[in-house]
């Protein structure tokens, strides 16, 4: 990476301006053309230097402020098929399974948001259905803490 890559990244790291052309406004802000930006961009994608490039949305700021890590204890035969369905539900935007512990039986996780507790309860039902598993545990947020990506000093 250069010099003008870190500058880049740096300006970035906090998001993308609300604007309708902000790859414009980064490069005007760099003094560069705007097809550079993006060409930077796709080179450290390409390169491995930043994994991925996406959105992140606020979501307690626009009204989704109940958080649910939903678990299921799912035969590890199923865990692919059991995987896709729960993926494809629109409230779910994690979903992973993860090794047994010995006090914890639950191997497949699945974040769910909505606007209520009754609302994620509803989502984590109609999943359970759908899957036909359930030995289910629903573990509610108490706190959202800051979430970074990594930094540029």
């Amino acid at each position: 990476m250069d010099e003008a890559d870190r500058k880049l990244l740096k300006m970035m790291q906090d998001g993308i301006p609300l604007v309708k052309r902000p790859f414009a406004e980064v490069a005007s802000s760099l003094g560069i053309a705007e097809d550079e930006v993006l060409q930077r961009l796709q080179r450290l994608l390409d390169e491995g230097k930043i994994r991925r490039f996406g959105a992140s949305i606020a979501h307690r700021k626009i009204g989704v402020i109940a958080n649910a890590m939903c678990v299921w204890n799912v035969p590890d035969e199923r865990v692919d098929g059991v995987g896709d369905i729960i993926a494809g539900f629109d409230e779910v935007t994690h979903c992973y399974v993860r090794s047994r512990a010995r006090d914890w039986g639950h191997n497949m996780f699945a974040m769910v948001h909505g606007r209520t507790k009754q609302e994620c309860e509803e989502v984590a039902d109609r999943i359970t259905k759908a899957i036909g598993v359930h030995d289910r545990k629903i573990l509610f947020s108490e706190r959202e803490f800051k979430k970074t990506g990594v930094r540029i000093e």
